[in-house]
């Protein structure tokens, strides 16, 4: 690909990534937001001599620097009407992680999933790094690919990849992919069509030749559906229940001691396994760094026990599929925290689950309507707006063995910046409990 000038669409995390790189590669490069930048990136392109605008697109301005190649954060729709105006028929639209591999001589590995993608790509990474491999971890982990590249090139790179980065990706070749899951999440940035998510999930093995593996779920069903049909070049390795539960078999005739909880988490800890043993790592070695292993705030959190009573920060958990994994993790009573922005959640799936396992539901969102009437002729409701108040009356109501659980099945805009502060939130309230 013959390439002069880049022009970039979008100015968060990956759009910055890609023009920084840009600018490394000695590309003429022009950034473009619709909206205002956050002020460490504006800093960042103006302490590198990078032009751009925000808080709209100047067509004339795009058409004129005549760009070659358009860079596309995966924040930014298709269907988003710059491109419209910009008459871009002929022109390439890349993403950023395509962008990056264009630039990239090691191996990928790249994760995506519905869920649990974040927990495998830190894992993953952290079993490489610990064996001593040069290893980096980016993508939607939350440091961009172009960003790490303009720094170092490591020989091995994991991404975590959700379905907007994989949507613009083409020619973007992992040597190991692994997809997790396909569960109804961002449909409205797909027509509402399961299919077509599932499509930009596949996008991750497009590429693949027969010197590469794709790691896959085949209990998931849309995943399994998908296989029917699809042409995969690349080897594939195929996970089931019966590799994971109750255990993980080590080739010592023995299993894996994990410290992540939850049968969801067996899943993603063979899946880093497999990984590890494509890159030549010992299971001994393997069960070593499985256990220093500490996963990222949010995700089945251990808070603290306060009056033999766990409490437990799951704020990650935004979808119903992801409360699902957690109930299904819990062995003891659940005060269950949850509510919030509803993204068109379906409970039928965790009816049974909540049956079983939960005595109280706290209820904490300016509109708790859905959740309410899905589990009020089940469970004990409360209701709140308050973070604090919700540990309060958790903490009044747990009798002693019991769990307080915050996964909310819900995005966290109506009351919190996001799923962080939402998590930060429930923790500070817990500690303060505890004090």
């Amino acid at each position: 690909m013959n390439i002069e000038k880049v022009l970039v669409i979008g100015g968060g995390e990956s759009g910055v990534g890609a023009a920084l790189l840009a600018k490394k590669k000695n590309y003429q490069v022009f950034l473009s937001d619709r909206g205002k930048l956050k002020s460490e990136h504006r800093e960042e392109l103006i302490n590198h001599n990078i032009p751009f605008e925000e808080e709209g697109h100047n067509i004339e301005k795009l058409i004129g620097f005549g760009f070659d190649i358009i860079v596309k954060s995966p924040g930014v729709p298709n269907h988003a009407p710059v491109f419209s105006m910009l008459n871009i028929e002929d022109r390439d639209i890349i993403s950023e992680i395509e962008f990056g591999s264009i630039h990239y001589s090691g191996k990928i590995i790249a994760v995506t999933g519905s869920n649990g993608k974040t927990t495998t790509s830190g894992l993953i990474f952290h079993i490489l790094n610990s064996a001593g491999l040069d290893v980096g971890l980016g993508g939607n982990y939350g440091i961009s690919f172009c960003r790490i590249l303009t720094e170092r090139e490591p020989q091995v790179m994991v991404l975590e990849m959700s379905s907007f980065q994989l949507d613009d990706v083409k020619s973007f070749r992992p040597f190991v992919a692994v997809i997790l899951n396909i569960t109804p999440d961002h449909l409205d940035r797909y027509d509402y069509d399961i299919n077509k998510y599932a499509e930009a999930k596949f996008k991750i093995t497009q590429a693949q030749t027969a010197k590469d593996i794709l790691i896959l779920n085949q209990d998931d069903k849309i995943i399994a559906d998908i296989l029917k049909s699809k042409k995969i070049n690349a080897k594939v390795i195929k996970i089931s229940k019966e590799n994971y539960l109750p255990a993980i078999k080590n080739q010592y005739g023995g299993t894996f001691s994990l410290n992540l909880m939850g049968r969801h988490n067996a899943l993603n800890s063979l899946c880093a396994i497999d990984v590890a043993r494509i890159f030549g790592l010992s299971d001994k070695v393997i069960q070593e760094h499985l256990l220093t292993f500490k996963n990222d705030s949010h995700r089945l959190e251990n808070v603290a026990i306060i009056n033999d009573v766990k409490y437990i920060n799951d704020s990650k958990a935004t979808n119903v599929d992801s409360v699902y994994y957690a109930l299904e993790a819990m062995e003891s009573p659940v005060i269950w925290i949850a509510g919030g922005t509803d993204k068109g959640n379906d409970y039928n799936d965790i009816i049974d689950f909540v049956k079983e396992k939960v005595e109280i539901l706290i209820c904490l969102g300016i509109d708790n309507t859905k959740l309410k009437t899905a589990f009020e002729n089940i469970v004990t409701v409360f209701e709140t707006q308050s973070m604090t108040e919700a540990v309060a009356i958790a903490a009044e109501n747990a009798e002693s063995g019991a769990t307080v659980l915050l996964s909310p099945a819900c995005a966290s805009f109506d009351l919190f910046k996001n799923y962080v502060d939402r998590g930060d939130q429930f923790k500070s309230a817990v500690l303060k409990l505890k004090e």
